[in-house]
C-alpha cells in the first residue's frame, strides 16, 4: 500500500511539472530573417525557428534577426543586441493581452501588430516606451542611454525625468538612467554624436538593411544622407601638426584716407632756369621801395599842398628844356653833314 501511495505521489508531481515545462517553452513567434549570427537560449537561430517566452535573443557584432509574433507584431534586432521576451499572454483570437520585451542593449525596430495599444510595453534601462499603434526605432547603449525615433503613429517615453510624447514622424527623444528625458526633436547627425555612436541607429542611417514591410517603414528622416555626407567629408585636420583650414569671406576694403599734399615753399627749391628773373624782381622791388621812399621824402602823400604843385611845374620845365637841347643837337649835326656834301 505504501508503495502505491509513493508511485501515485510521483505521478502527481510529474503531472504538475509537465504543464509548467510546456508553459515555459511556449512559442510566441518565429524568425523570418537571420543574417550572420543570431542565437537564442538553445543556440544559433535559423529562419522559421520558433522563439519562446522568457527566451533571450543575442546578435553578434554583425548579426541581424527579424521576428514576427503571433499577433503580427514585428521586431528587428540589430548588431550587438540583447533582448528578452519577458511576458506574452495570448488570448487565442490572433491578439495578445500582454506582450512585454526587455531591451538590455543594442538597436531595434518595432512595428505593432493587431493587439490593443495597451497590451504592448517595451522596457529599457532608462525608462519605458508606450506604444500607440506605432512603428519606431530605438537604441540602448552600454550605459543604458536610450534613444527613440518615431516612424509612424504615436508613442511615449517615460523615465526618471518625466514623460515625453512623440507625435510627428522622425521625432526623437534621448534619456539616461536616473536622469532626464530630452524634448522631442527631429533626429539628425547631432543625435548620433550625443549618443557617442555613429551606428546607433543603423536601420535609419543605412548601416543595416531590413527586408519586407518592416524595412519599408523606415524610409526618410534624412539620417542616411547626413551620415553619408559626414563620412565623405574630408577631415579638417589631416596630421596633428596641421591646423584646420578655416575659410573666411573676404572683408570689404575700407577707403584709405588721402594724405594731405604739402607743397614745399617756393624758396626751398629755387628756380634754376630763371635766376635773372628772380634777380630782376628783386631789383624792381628795391627800386620800387626806393621810389616810394623818394616819393615819401618829396611829400607825395601831401599832394594837395602848394609846394607839391610847384615841384610838378619845375619838373615839367626841366623835361621841356631837355627835349629842346636834344633837338638843337640833331639840327647842328644835319647842318654839318650838308656842308660836307657841298
Amino acid at each position: 500500500m505504501s508503495r502505491l501511495r509513493g508511485a501515485a505521489l510521483i505521478a502527481f508531481r510529474a503531472m504538475l511539472l509537465c504543464p509548467a515545462s510546456s508553459f515555459a517553452a511556449e512559442p510566441v513567434g518565429q524568425a523570418v530573417s537571420i543574417r550572420t549570427e543570431v542565437a537564442g537560449a538553445r543556440g544559433p537561430l535559423a529562419v522559421r525557428d520558433p522563439v519562446y517566452r522568457d527566451e533571450r535573443i543575442r546578435t553578434s557584432k554583425s548579426g541581424l534577426g527579424q521576428f514576427v509574433f503571433q499577433d503580427g507584431t514585428k521586431l528587428a534586432v540589430g548588431w550587438g543586441s540583447s533582448v528578452v521576451i519577458d511576458q506574452f499572454v495570448y488570448d487565442g483570437s490572433k491578439s495578445v493581452k500582454k506582450l512585454t520585451i526587455m531591451a538590455a542593449k543594442g538597436t531595434f525596430r518595432w512595428v505593432s501588430g493587431k493587439s490593443k495599444h495597451s497590451a504592448y510595453e517595451i522596457v529599457t534601462p532608462a525608462g519605458t516606451i508606450g506604444v500607440r499603434g506605432t512603428a519606431f526605432d530605438f537604441y540602448v547603449g552600454r550605459d543604458g542611454t536610450t534613444a527613440v525615433v518615431l516612424l509612424n503613429g504615436a508613442a511615449s517615453f517615460c523615465g526618471a525625468g518625466g514623460c515625453r510624447q512623440l507625435t510627428r514622424r522622425c521625432d526623437c527623444v534621448v534619456a539616461t538612467p536616473g536622469g532626464g528625458v530630452s524634448q522631442a526633436a527631429r533626429v539628425s547627425q547631432r543625435t548620433l554624436r550625443s549618443l557617442g555612436n555613429a551606428q546607433a541607429l543603423p536601420f535609419l542611417s543605412g548601416g543595416q538593411r531590413l527586408s519586407g514591410t518592416i524595412g519599408a517603414v523606415g524610409a526618410g528622416c534624412g539620417l542616411q544622407a547626413a551620415v553619408r555626407e559626414d563620412v565623405e567629408r574630408p577631415p579638417a585636420q589631416i596630421v596633428p601638426e596641421q591646423a584646420p583650414i578655416v575659410r573666411e569671406e573676404p572683408k570689404p576694403e575700407k577707403p584709405r584716407p588721402e594724405k594731405p599734399h604739402h607743397e614745399k615753399p617756393h624758396h626751398d627749391k629755387p628756380d634754376r632756369d630763371k635766376p635773372d628773373r628772380d634777380k630782376g624782381h628783386g631789383h624792381h622791388d628795391r627800386d620800387h621801395d626806393d621810389h616810394d621812399d623818394d616819393h615819401d621824402a618829396s611829400g607825395g602823400d601831401n599832394g594837395h599842398d602848394g609846394d607839391n604843385g610847384d615841384g610838378g611845374d619845375r619838373s615839367d620845365r626841366d623835361h621841356g628844356n631837355g627835349n629842346n637841347d636834344r633837338h638843337d643837337g640833331r639840327d647842328r649835326d644835319r647842318s654839318d653833314r650838308d656842308n660836307d656834301d657841298d
